[in-house]
């Protein structure tokens, strides 16, 4: 079952989920809209491997916005850091801005319970477009579970300051 909009406002009021910075008027009937962060994280090499730590550098979305390049990965991350240890957090675009041809989660729109920390945004657009900060580009909704579960502790991304590249070289290591 999916949580409405004012039980997300009543769980973060009680504690049982953390929305920070938290503002009624990013509530949605379903969901909670989070908005981009200036800073952005785009891979160094065109060719990327999945055993190696890929390098990355830092890009900043200037007041004036930023023209994004078909075809080019840029990883972003919300304003906002979330997190609960009782529900399923989902992340989805907003229609308006799939509308526009820019996705912001290509395969990593599903959380874990106890995640926390700032959502990584996969962003990739179909043609030229520019993009704004503090832009509400995505919406979070949270699922009940049912069963026993273990609360998510990866030591990869939990906790995360920044926008974060992919770890999956340290799957690797095992």
């Amino acid at each position: 079952m999916i949580l409405s909009g004012k039980e997300i406002k009543k769980q973060v009021i009680k504690g049982s989920i953390a929305i920070d910075p938290f503002s009624d008027d990013q509530i949605n009937p379903n969901s909670y809209n989070l908005r981009l962060h200036p800073d952005l994280l785009v891979y160094d090499n065109d060719v990327l491997d999945m055993r190696e730590k890929n390098s990355a550098s830092p890009l900043a979305i200037p007041e004036n916005g930023l023209l994004l390049e078909p075809h080019k990965l840029y990883l972003g991350r919300t304003v906002e850091r979330t997190s609960t240890d009782k529900y399923v957090p989902m992340l989805e675009g907003r229609s308006s801005v799939g509308r526009l041809g820019l996705f912001i989660h290509i395969t990593a729109g599903f959380g874990d319970i106890g995640f926390d920390g700032f959502w990584t945004l996969e962003i990739f657009c179909v043609q030229p477009i520019r993009i704004y900060s503090g832009l509400e580009i995505c919406q979070i909704f949270y699922h009940t579970i049912d069963g026993d579960f273990d609360l998510y502790r990866s030591k990869k991304y939990q906790s995360n300051k920044g926008v974060q590249p992919s770890m999956l070289y340290k799957d690797f290591e095992k």
